[in-house]
């Protein structure tokens, strides 16, 4: 079957793998995603992941709680790096070839980001894990997520979630809540909607990048995603969304 597209982003929460536990990440879960992310480089798909730490560690919450907004932050980056290390080792068992890429300079389990390096992995056929968000505090994953996608000319955006895609309320909480199959960047910022925040979703519109919401614990969502299967929401602009 023929892909949409050539070259993904896929962005994960580190929620995702954490699966039914609490905290940390979940084997099975792990085995599920790597296998669901080969079918996807099989169909000759280049991916590039970043995963979020939060399963492990939020910055923005320990500095609710009084730590240093930088310093919470900077330990959130660090979990981001466990989880890709994770989720490198379950898709190297699927027969992955994979590199780990961080923002924070760690070489010994990991290669420094280098957006030309990054570019000639994919074009390898090795799926990158992009860790360590920007290497900078006060900056989501999500925004991590745009921006590494800008950096290696992504065509889109995939953002795994644990709802069907976006919604005029938080679904989990008001179950009569809307869906919105197709918005632009603008209504995401004037409604509020947190798909991303709003660094994130500027960015995206600055730079053109449409962006997939969907269901990753959906067995097969990706790869249907990624074959230009009407699944989940998309957010693009204006101009795009009137063709």
């Amino acid at each position: 079957m023929q892909a949409a597209y050539s070259r993904v982003l896929l962005k994960l929460s580190g929620e995702v793998l954490a699966g039914p536990r609490p905290y940390g990440t979940d084997p099975e879960t792990l085995r599920d995603m790597a296998a669901e992310i080969r079918e996807v480089c099989d169909l000759g798909v280049q991916v590039a992941l970043v995963v979020g730490g939060g399963n492990i560690f939020r910055g923005l919450a320990a500095s609710a709680q009084g730590m240093d907004r930088a310093t919470g932050d900077t330990i959130g980056m660090l979990a981001t790096v466990m989880n890709c290390l994770a989720l490198q080792d379950a898709l190297e068992s699927q027969g992955v070839h994979t590199r780990v890429m961080t923002a924070l300079e760690m070489r010994q389990i990991a290669e420094p980001y280098i957006r030309r390096r990054a570019i000639r992995h994919l074009e390898k056929g090795r799926v990158i894990l992009l860790a360590g968000g920007t290497g900078n505090p006060f900056f989501t994953t999500d925004t991590a997520a745009v921006l590494r996608a800008a950096e290696i000319r992504a065509q889109v955006i995939l953002k795994g979630t644990k709802v069907d895609g976006i919604f005029s309320e938080d679904p989990v909480l008001n179950a009569s809540a809307a869906f919105l199959p197709t918005l632009s960047y603008q209504e995401v910022l004037q409604r509020n909607l947190r798909v991303m925040d709003a660094t994130a979703i500027s960015l995206c519109m600055d730079n053109r990048l449409p962006v997939i919401v969907f269901n990753v614990r959906t067995r097969g969502n990706i790869r249907r995603v990624v074959l230009g299967e009407p699944i989940g929401s998309t957010v693009t602009s204006l101009e795009e969304e009137a063709r």
